[in-house]
């Protein structure tokens, strides 16, 4: 760390920094600053439009903690997830959602790898290019995760390659997603939500919810506890007092993006259905009472997903959702977010991250 290349244009990256005593990664281009926790969980907790000084990641009321310096008044497990949680970007891997038993293993809210620290290396560093790659080996999963996170000279494209690798010798099962979350002040009520045309879920019961539980339909209407009809391309506001979940499903293609007419900008992200067959939608609008949102929060997570929570089967089914992995096996994925100028929204987003726009 000692001897990396330092310049002042062009791509830019360096491993030399803390933020509130935890090892940080900072990749910059023309165009964008991307900054993220080495020590919890290679978590992106900054992606920042330089030009608009827009913030598109969600921080949490608490933002960055340093869980070395906080003990837990209890050993529950969402809680303990939550605590540490700060909004931003995780790898959700090999479990997702709910706490549960795995392989005779009891693992908590999510996964261990985000309250993990992890490795970090600087692979590529040229003003054209820079690339760190990051890696954990999880304890109570036999798991070798890796992130490879990208940035080239003039593109408002961040590139990130995931890889999980079965390290145990017998088949295991795995959920896998991207926990990504937008908020204020790049979210709010005038902010645009496209993606290609698909079916949805409405699982589980979160009152008050603006959105009838135990539905299904397709992109993008949807009913309302009192029987009118929602448009999910827009957000209600904050006064609107909700908190609701759902599922995307059948996406030909993997993309969506969300647009601020009122600031010209937005970001989109790729990813290949073929591992990311489910799209999870948590929305808090102002809802969201006692822990750990206390009604403070105007946020989504918009969360491609290879799997329901916890590997549930979908709704009337008994096949379970997770994936199995033999021993030693290897899967990758590629996904790329992509920040583009805009009033009206978006049509479409190809896999190299080219925007048709509205």
């Amino acid at each position: 760390m000692h001897y990396n290349i330092e310049r002042l244009f062009g791509c830019r990256i360096s491993d030399s920094w803390k933020y509130r005593g935890l090892k940080t990664v900072i990749l910059e281009n023309e165009i964008l600053k991307v900054s993220i926790l080495t020590d919890k969980g290679a978590d992106i907790f900054e992606l920042v439009d330089k030009k608009s000084d827009t913030d598109f990641m969600w921080r949490t009321p608490w933002s960055v903690r340093n869980s070395s310096k906080y003990i837990p008044s209890s050993g529950w497990g969402e809680g303990i997830w939550h605590d540490s949680y700060i909004g931003g970007w995780q790898t959700i891997a090999p479990t997702g959602g709910f706490t549960q038993k795995y392989h005779g293993a009891d693992i908590g809210f999510h996964t261990e790898a985000t309250l993990m620290p992890w490795d970090s290396q600087i692979i590529e560093n040229t003003h054209n290019k820079v690339s760190v790659k990051f890696s954990v080996r999880t304890i109570r999963t036999p798991f070798l995760i890796e992130k490879t996170i990208s940035l080239e000279s003039n593109k408002p494209i961040v590139t990130i390659t995931e890889t999980l690798l079965n390290e145990a010798e017998e088949e295991m099962d795995y959920q896998w997603g991207q926990h990504v979350a937008l908020g204020e002040p790049f979210l709010n009520e005038k902010c645009i939500l496209d993606m290609p045309k698909c079916n949805f879920i409405v699982q589980g019961d979160r009152p008050p919810t603006r959105l009838l539980t135990n539905q299904t339909g397709e992109w993008p209407l949807a009913k309302s506890p009192d029987g009118s009809i929602e448009n999910l391309q827009s957000f209600p506001s904050k006064n609107i007092r909700v908190q609701d979940y759902m599922v995307f499903k059948d996406q030909k293609k993997g993309w969506y993006s969300v647009t601020n007419p009122n600031l010209k900008i937005g970001f989109g992200l790729v990813y290949p259905v073929n591992i990311f067959k489910y799209l999870w939608y948590w929305q808090v609008f102002g809802g969201g009472y006692g822990y750990p949102w206390y009604g403070r929060t105007y946020n989504v997570g918009l969360e491609p997903f290879s799997s329901l929570g916890g590997g549930e089967p979908e709704p009337g089914s008994k096949v379970r959702t997770d994936i199995k992995i033999k021993p030693g096996e290897k899967v990758s994925a590629t996904m790329k977010a992509i920040i583009f100028k805009s009033e009206k929204g978006v049509k479409e987003i190809n896999e190299n991250g080219e925007i048709d726009l509205k």
